[in-house]
């Protein structure tokens, strides 16, 4: 017999018979019967609920969040430890905390919200089709990018996507001159406004073997004159008096990430861009701390085209939420 659980208090049975070529093995007892537990499809507004208790760690946050009451909250969490046969949270409630199957969960449950949400979308965005130029410093392209573009090609498969990678200083010279329709840009004062897409802390980076000296001037890996990067590190050096050289400048961050690997310097990257081939450094290291960068997004002065408009809503909305 098969035991198909739907989450009911009593499971429904239904009668099954082994196929022919496999009767032989229970010849020994002709009343042989097989139970087989069968966890019905899981639905979507209780994952998405259990999804917000985890992420707020509150039942009354989570019930604000997906638009329902504190009991209702409760029921819903219960509905889904039902049909799964397993607690998701340990008995204190107070505290929220998963179980094994309860962290087993979550990682499954965000994916099956991502595509749920992903395929919502596409349903439910007009046709839009065009061309549009993006500019981005080719430290966001390499490290913030990606995703999102990858789910924007889904959603709007008509659009076409020219991207320019340079410096922050250069994208808004070419906004200014309409050469680019929208840019992605690391806030610096003569920008003007901009919508701040994210905040990323900078942070001091040298290679993982790398000794930073106590004394003597501190080896410098640098974006060329005009980066806000430069400024922030030179004026944090100064404001603690730690003497400095320039060992590297490079326009990219490719050549800083060559100089930083090599053991030449030290630099200062986002902390977006800090991969398993460097480590942070700090004030253990006898270095100030540095200020968090703004990212910004900029749209050409005359007005940009739906395609464009599209793109920048959805850049705002998936780069903001990167690692977080």
């Amino acid at each position: 017999m098969i035991v198909l659980n739907h989450g009911l208090s009593r499971p429904s049975v239904l009668p099954y018979r082994l196929p022919r070529h496999r009767r032989n093995l229970f010849s020994a007892s002709r009343s042989c019967r097989i139970f087989i537990i069968m966890i019905p499809d899981l639905e979507i507004p209780l994952l998405r609920t259990f999804v917000a208790v985890v992420e707020t760690g509150s039942i009354t946050l989570a019930g604000k969040q997906v638009g329902r009451t504190q009991p209702a909250i409760t029921h819903q969490i219960q509905r889904l430890e039902r049909s799964l046969g397993k607690p998701l949270f340990q008995s204190d409630r107070r505290h929220l905390t998963l179980t094994r199957e309860g962290e087993m969960l979550l990682g499954y449950a965000r994916t099956l919200l991502g595509l749920n949400d992903e395929i919502r979308g596409r349903f439910e965005a007009p046709d839009i089709a065009g061309h549009v130029r993006l500019g981005v410093p080719d430290l966001y392209a390499a490290f913030l990018l990606p995703s999102v573009l990858s789910g924007f090609s889904r959603a709007y498969p008509q659009v076409e996507i020219e991207l320019r990678c340079s410096r922050s200083v250069n994208l808004h010279a070419a906004l200014q001159h309409e050469e680019i329709d929208i840019a992605l840009m690391t806030r610096q004062p003569e920008f003007g406004k901009g919508f701040v897409v994210r905040e990323e802390p900078l942070v001091w980076v040298a290679a993982r073997e790398y000794a930073v000296a106590a004394e003597g001037a501190l080896p410098l890996a640098l974006l060329p004159v005009g980066s806000v990067y430069r400024q922030y590190a030179l004026d944090a050096l100064g404001q603690v008096g730690r003497p400095w050289c320039v060992a590297a400048v490079s326009d990219s961050i490719a050549g800083l990430q060559a100089a930083v690997y090599a053991g030449l310097a030290v630099s200062a990257f986002p902390l977006c861009a800090v991969g398993p081939h460097v480590r942070r450094l700090g004030r253990a290291d006898g270095l100030p701390e540095l200020p968090n960068l703004e990212i910004v997004l900029q749209r050409k002065p005359s007005g940009i085209a739906a395609a464009a408009e599209h793109l920048a809503e959805y850049m705002v909305a998936g780069i903001g939420n990167i690692g977080r």
